[in-house]
């Protein structure tokens, strides 16, 4: 991983521009090959536009014939059936999401502009210390979730792929299955190269699929941890607010209002848009991590129960991903309202009555609108904590039961 840039000197100047790119690095390499990054320039627009219709050809060229080889195929019994309907709903929620994130393209380059114009307004060591600090912690959310959920589902693919197809051919010989199902009224993949050209669509959709998964996990780890930065720099203004010893200082009271109630309101406004770009792409998460683990442990279920382990490990590991995942984007959440939180007590253990009675009521004023704690939320309907987590996790387990029972 690379290192933060070191800057050594004391000096108010700082190299923003590598400050930055730091910051933004991870979502860039992610959000660029699925079409989603902000671009400018004629050349870009095309590339995008093209990076575009190559993803979306992807994910259709996998989605439909797996929907009509589970809906239209009458050869296939219901297990199997109810295992390709977990890929199947997994293709269905990423194209949910990134059509989210296509239409909030606008909104994202906000919030790159954002970023960029709080590392330039750094003036303190101690508060690009701070920045970098929250920086590291998202370019590490977002640099293990593209390790951690990439192998897990290339992992299971690569597994279904080395497996043997049930069926016979004529010449007696075992032919190896595709990673997803495929209605064969369209190709016959029994025959060589459409086995292969199918293969390697799927293997394609497969990473850009985990790729908008990913990035959704990179945009927000790394916005918000650029939010909470600002937070402790707000923080750390309201404790050197008041200073009871220096009379210089109560002269510029007007001026350190001004500085706390636009760096308060810049915060708002910026975890108001984050807000705005992932409120739906974290309700599908939600409701489709919920389905995914009920889903998998029935797999598991049945594998242990046929004496299939090798299978149990492919789907163990996509389970770890999966709640590895909704685990993250809770965790954030957690983190953003408990730093919004720290604000309105920050505020108010304050020497604010120390202060002359008109600067004490404006300071009332910055207390009040402390205590507003924003929050990340699923839909606007549900707030993403730790709670939310178990919640979700209760919620699988419950509908694994009655999914049991009804299969049964």
């Amino acid at each position: 991983m690379k290192s933060p840039p070191q800057d050594h000197l004391i000096t108010p100047y700082f190299s923003y521009a590598d400050d930055t790119e730091y910051s933004i690095q991870p979502i860039r390499w992610l959000l660029r090959p699925i079409s989603v990054w902000p671009v400018s320039s004629i050349k870009e627009r095309i590339l995008s536009a093209v990076l575009l219709i190559v993803c979306v050809f992807l994910i259709a060229g996998t989605l439909v014939p797996c929907a009509l080889a589970i809906f239209l195929d009458q050869n296939k019994d219901v297990e199997t059936k109810v295992r390709d309907f977990g890929p199947l709903s997994n293709w269905v929620l990423a194209s949910l999401k990134y059509c989210s994130l296509l239409s909030h393209v606008g909104d994202i380059r906000r919030c790159l502009e954002h970023v960029d114009a709080d590392w330039r307004a750094v003036t303190k060591h101690e508060d690009r210390e701070m920045m970098l600090r929250n920086a590291k912690i998202g370019r590490f959310i977002a640099l293990f979730a593209a390790l951690f959920m990439h192998s897990g589902v290339f992992s299971y693919s690569i597994f279904q792929a080395m497996t043997m197809n049930e069926s016979v051919l004529g010449d007696n010989a075992s032919m190896h299955s595709l990673p997803f199902a495929f209605y064969d009224k369209i190709l016959d993949t029994t025959t060589s190269p459409t086995y292969e050209i199918v293969f390697i669509m799927q293997f394609l959709s497969t990473f850009v699929v985990n790729s908008v998964a990913v990035s959704t996990v990179s945009l927000i780890a790394v916005f918000v941890m650029h939010a909470c930065g600002q937070i402790k720099i707000l923080i750390s203004l309201l404790e050197n607010f008041v200073d009871e010893t220096s009379e210089k200082w109560e002269n510029s009271t007007q001026g350190k209002y001004a500085v706390i109630v636009e760096h308060h309101l810049r915060v708002l406004s910026f975890v108001s848009y984050i807000d705005k770009i992932t409120n739906i792409i974290c309700l599908v998460e939600v409701m489709g991590c919920t389905l995914h683990m009920c889903l998998l442990g029935y797999y598991c279920i049945m594998d242990w129960t046929q004496g299939d382990k090798e299978s149990i490990v492919s789907y163990v590991i996509i389970l770890i991903s999966v709640t590895f995942n909704i685990f993250i984007f809770c965790y954030i959440g957690e983190i953003l309202s408990e730093q919004c939180g720290q604000i309105g007590d920050t505020a108010y253990m304050t020497n604010w009555y120390l202060l002359r009675r008109n600067n004490a009521v404006g300071f009332v004023l910055i207390i009040l609108k402390s205590n507003v704690v924003v929050k990340i939320t699923a839909g606007k309907m549900i707030e993403l904590s730790l709670s939310t987590f178990g919640d979700v996790i209760k919620s699988a387990v419950a509908y694994l039961n009655i999914f049991r029972t009804l299969v049964t």
